[in-house]
């Protein structure tokens, strides 16, 4: 292996890691910041539950479909620039989604968010996959999951304080100029690329290349596996706050807030499930994650507090351990358009997001709590079973 790849230990290792991670945190804060917020942006804009879930679900469908362009065009335009492009446009668009009143205007806005972010996610992937050694990829690759689970909270956590101390358009606007200073970081570490070669952009060979993902029977095993699991997480996260908001628990929306720091449990297990794939397989590794998550279900239809909590808890655990354990799998098995198979993967992950986040919306204000999580159980049990064909 060249000695230019990226080795454990290293300066340059060092200082992409801690780039990759703001970009992870920053991509999630901007995402997500607007999930403990969903009942206040019901009850100002007069919309249901289900519609104001739109705020999340049009930014992740939008993110999901312009990922693989995005992905088609980083093999041409490079890694580097795209990112830092994409995390730009993303923080100016959240800093406007913060002055708008108009339900109609905060939906397109946030789409368009969702567009810019496109840009990110499956490039550093891609970037983790071309300039690290293969010893140092999965630590690598659980390191800027570990970001995406700390902006995950950090978004959660400031939109719910935040909210509570100048509304919703705080709230925005505070994860929006957060989003700015880790694009400032991010460009003043992250080493360039050594090992990118562009590739001349055709649409021929962007759609053989696409092609040849999607006849890899790995490769599509970890596509639906994204497609089940975070379509189940979004959907628990985005409805456990309308739940605790009412009876028995009426929670306030910082305490709501103050309950996604379960996600500082993601940081760990993101890398720990990394960490475990060389010596047990990834194989194990899925199962133990998807058991906790089923447990950590299980928990959350009980009506005492603290066992809801510990089932968040739970639950956040397996779904990054396997979340970093099936993303690190697609550079081991994509052999050649290492971005546009992630953009695949992520395009997956996100389309279950808004799928399954919307239509839990629909399961939760006409069946309930526990008809809601018995959906879920079911598509975790089938992500299990298509673990033993990895």
């Amino acid at each position: 292996m060249s000695t230019s790849h990226l080795s454990r230990g290293s300066a340059g290792y060092r200082r992409a890691t801690l780039a990759l991670f703001c970009a992870g945190f920053a991509t999630f804060a901007m995402l997500y910041c607007v999930q403990p917020l969903l009942p206040l942006l019901a009850a100002h804009f007069r919309v249901s539950p289900a519609s104001s879930s739109l705020v999340l679900s049009l930014t992740t469908m939008s993110l999901a479909l312009c990922l693989l362009v995005s992905g088609a065009l980083a093999e041409s335009w490079g890694r580097k620039p795209v990112m830092a492009a994409a995390l730009g446009l993303a923080a100016l668009l959240g800093i406007v989604c913060a002055l708008v009143e108009e339900w109609s205007s905060l939906l397109l806005l946030r789409a368009l968010l969702g567009l810019a972010l496109s840009g990110l996610p499956a490039l550093a992937m891609a970037y983790v996959g071309e300039e690290f050694e293969p010893d140092a990829l999965p630590a690598a690759m659980g390191l800027y999951i570990g970001g995406t689970a700390l902006g995950g909270l950090l978004g959660r956590l400031l939109a719910g304080m935040l909210s509570d101390l100048g509304g919703w358009t705080w709230a925005l606007g505070g994860i929006a100029v957060l989003g700015l200073l880790a694009l400032l970081i991010f460009l003043w570490l992250l080493p360039p690329s050594r090992h990118f070669t562009a590739q001349p952009l055709s649409l021929r060979g962007l759609s053989r290349n696409f092609l040849l993902h999607l006849d890899n029977p790995q490769l599509r095993v970890l596509f639906v596996l994204a497609f089940l699991l975070m379509g189940g997480f979004v959907a628990l996260f985005n409805y456990v706050g309308f739940r605790l908001a009412g009876e028995p628990f009426n929670l306030s929306a910082t305490t709501i807030g103050l309950l996604f720091s379960v996600y500082l449990l993601g940081i760990f297990s993101a890398g720990w499930g990394g960490r475990l794939v060389p010596r047990l397989g990834a194989r194990p590794v899925l199962y133990g994650a998807i058991a906790l998550m089923l447990l950590g279900v299980a928990l959350c239809a009980t009506p005492w507090l603290g066992l809801a909590v510990t089932g968040l808890a739970l639950f956040t655990l397996g779904f990054f351990a396997a979340h970093a354990v099936a993303s690190g799998q697609i550079g081991t098995h994509a052999k050649s358009a290492k971005a546009q198979a992630s953009a695949l993967y992520l395009c997956s992950y996100y389309l279950g997001s808004s799928f399954v986040g919307y239509v839990g919306g629909y399961v939760w204000e006409h069946a309930g709590w526990l008809p809601l999580l018995g959906v879920l159980t079911s598509l975790f049990v089938v992500a299990a079973a298509l673990v033993r064909r990895l």
